[in-house]
């Protein structure tokens, strides 16, 4: 387990990535990660043999409801790994890291159609479904 650090490491990320935001073209991945990277985001992998098992993007945040928190953007297991406890690593690294940098809490969205996803995150890691999220396109 360990934080990507280098272009080359963002790069051989991609392709997971994508399993999780499948429209997302190289070039906008790169533009946005440029961008995301300057207002503190952070990717963290747990590879294996040279491949990345599964992923997870994250930035510590601070506002009013969760105090100083670290928000999980990404977290995507590859699609022939699972249920082989890699996010439940992944994600249990994530609160330590949180926990050792100051954090309250740990806070993540899913999409509704994310059943599955669901149930990991409330059944195996013990997150409370707290509200729902709203967006508008402009």
């Amino acid at each position: 387990m360990r934080e990507l650090t280098t272009e080359e490491d963002f790069q051989s990320a991609f392709p997971l990535i994508r399993q999780l935001r499948n429209d997302l073209s190289r070039e906008k991945y790169a533009e946005l990660l440029h961008a995301m990277r300057k207002e503190g985001y952070r990717l963290f992998g747990l590879e294996r043999d040279g491949e990345w098992m599964a992923l997870a993007g994250a930035g510590i945040r601070h506002n009013f409801y969760n105090g100083r928190h670290l928000f999980v953007y990404d977290l995507v297991t590859d699609s022939h790994q699972r249920s082989k406890g890699y996010g439940a690593m992944l994600l249990t690294h994530l609160e330590a890291w949180a926990r050792a940098n100051g954090c309250e809490k740990v806070e993540l969205t899913s999409g509704v159609q994310r059943k599955d996803a669901h149930r990991f995150y409330e059944r195996k890691m013990g997150y409370n479904r707290t509200g729902w999220v709203f967006r508008k396109e402009l």
